[in-house]
């Protein structure tokens, strides 16, 4: 005779969340928060330096001490990359044969400047709900928060599929290592037909808000050199062209200064008509959130400096569906303290260019260089030197399959039952190349891509903060969910 079906309890499902982040999740965020483990980009020494290799024990560790039944953890180790953990836990579903991947990752950004003094990105502060420090929202939480959910099934004794999870060191450099760990991996992941992505963002922190689009991107180090050491600017500026404004003309190639838009159309791309409808539905969520959630600094008027647009959906499609610019570093340029009267012999940016869901990386990064290094003004030595490794520059941006019933089902369920209020439907303006390499390897998979990163929370920069309510129930909708897969 076979046992009765057992029905989730809701109530227990969001308690035993808040139990685990109060007493397990927060502590052992805390302690990972404290530990620099920038990513192999921003640390080139990262293996002598041992910081990736703490995270990544630490977060091992807490794993196996959960004692998850069946559970099994190795941490992944490819010669010469960062290394990855691999857990599966078999399934309690009769008859099930998918399996749910979760993702997260461990690496870190840079400690960036501006944080409010009694604040710091190595130094954990827990205040009114807030967990601030660097990496614990982007995305330390998520190996935590996946086991977690795992672990909210099995206490009530709920049937799910089978889960797997691939946590990675290399996301914040572009996920160059992680390519071969999924090739090395997948006769091990098995049929993957969820996908649960914890390191997006949120629109508001009063519902459960679905990922539909990531944008791509191309890194790199522009630079323009016209001297071999830098002289007197009275005895040669006017005869020695600046390098800063060849710079600027080279710039002129790919961006319209006065509005911001890139000029090849080639890194553009339609907005298919589904994800307009969606933006449209956000933008009457959020209104001028939108833009006012931004930290502006104080205007010429004294009022904030101005958006590029202050209409909601056009905003929104601005920072997910556009191609952008930005120059995110610059070098030859002495601090204002030691800025003599001196020509300088080059000037480089490092540009982050954002590039549409739909428009392929490695493509434009190859034709960003031409665009760049070609018939450069005066005979100037002018360099583009993308990001990452050879054959993995430029990520590839994403846009999500379409929902399968059940899980358009499940979500809005998950988010009316822990939020009070409906999903939400929402593109982000980040990256995270590893979903449009799972859609590539699982096409009939489906994506549940979400995360933690709400208004203000400013991953990347200063005062970045983990809304701790808000990473409670979204472990538990994520619980929720996987329960429902069929």
């Amino acid at each position: 005779m076979n046992a009765p079906e057992r029905h989730l309890q809701l109530s227990e499902l969001a308690g035993f969340a808040d139990r685990a982040w109060d007493e397990r999740i927060v502590p052992a965020l805390t302690d990972y928060i404290a530990v620099p483990a920038k990513s192999p980009m921003f640390d080139a020494d990262w293996a002598q330096s041992g910081h990736i290799e703490r995270v990544i024990r630490d977060a091992a560790t807490w794993v196996e001490s959960r004692k998850v039944a069946g559970l099994r953890l190795e941490v992944v180790r490819l010669e010469g990359r960062t290394p990855v953990i691999f857990f599966e836990v078999p399934a309690t579903k009769a008859g099930s044969t998918d399996t749910v991947l979760m993702y997260g990752h461990l690496d870190k950004q840079p400690e960036f400047n501006g944080w409010r003094k009694d604040l710091g990105p190595w130094t954990p502060k827990y205040e009114n709900g807030l967990l601030y420090g660097r990496g614990g929202a982007d995305d330390g939480y998520a190996v935590y928060a996946a086991i977690t959910a795992v672990e909210a099934l099995d206490a009530q004794g709920i049937a799910r599929p089978r889960c797997v999870g691939v946590i990675e060191t290399c996301e914040e450099s572009g996920s160059y290592d992680l390519p071969a760990y999924i090739d090395a991996l997948k006769p091990r992941l098995g049929s993957v037909g969820l996908v649960v992505c914890l390191d997006s963002g949120a629109g508001n922190y009063d519902q459960l808000w679905l990922t539909t689009s990531l944008r791509g991107m191309v890194s790199g180090v522009l630079k323009v050199e016209i001297l071999t050491e830098g002289i007197h600017s009275g005895d040669a500026s006017g005869l020695v062209p600046s390098s800063f404004r060849i710079l600027r003309q080279v710039l002129d190639r790919l961006e319209d200064s006065k509005t911001g838009r890139l000029l090849p159309e080639s890194f553009h791309c339609e907005v298919p008509a589904s994800r307009v409808e969606q933006t449209r539905a956000a933008a009457a969520i959020l209104g001028d959130e939108v833009w006012k959630r931004m930290p502006w600094a104080c205007g010429a008027d004294g009022g904030p400096v101005l958006p590029t647009t202050t209409d909601p959906v056009e905003g929104l499609l601005a920072r997910t569906w556009r191609p952008t610019l930005s120059v995110t570093g610059v070098d030859g340029f002495p601090a204002l303290a030691s800025a003599g009267n001196v020509l300088r012999p080059y000037t480089a940016f490092k540009l982050s260019l954002r590039l549409p869901p739909l428009v392929d990386g490695h493509e434009a990064s190859l034709k960003l260089k031409a665009l760049l290094e070609d018939n450069a003004p005066y005979n100037a030595k002018v360099t583009f030197h993308p990001d990452g490794r050879a054959g993995a520059l430029g990520a590839t941006g994403w846009n999500a399959p379409e929902l399968a019933p059940w899980l358009e089902t499940a979500l809005n369920a998950a988010s009316n039952a822990h939020y009070g209020a409906p999903l939400g439907y929402i593109g982000q303006g980040g990256t995270i190349p590893l979903m449009s390499m799972l859609q590539q390897g699982f096409p009939k998979a489906q994506m549940m891509v979400c995360g933690v990163l709400g208004p203000k929370s400013n991953a990347h920069g200063p005062n970045e903060f983990l809304h701790v309510p808000y990473g409670k129930k979204l472990t538990a909708a994520v619980a929720q969910v996987i329960a429902a897969c069929p």
